[in-house]
């Protein structure tokens, strides 16, 4: 299976680190928060949607080739 070039789904979420959550607790005013954004609602659920179908995609194909390759 292709594990390594897998797409993220979870782009529109933060994706905190050690080190960032360190940073976190001198940040009283919450000026450290930044996450994936878009223009508006709907591209930014457009482009979710296009994510995880490209995933459902690839999970798909990802099953076909085990298939084929356990049916030799």
């Amino acid at each position: 299976m292709s594990m390594i070039n897998k797409i993220q789904s979870d782009f529109l979420v933060a994706s905190p680190s050690f080190a960032s959550g360190a940073g976190r607790l001198l940040d009283w005013y919450g000026l450290y928060d930044l996450y994936n954004v878009s223009a508006n609602g709907q591209q930014a659920d457009a482009t979710a949607m296009f994510a995880d179908w490209r995933l459902v995609g690839e999970d798909m194909n990802d099953a076909m080739l085990e298939f084929e390759s356990s049916q030799r």
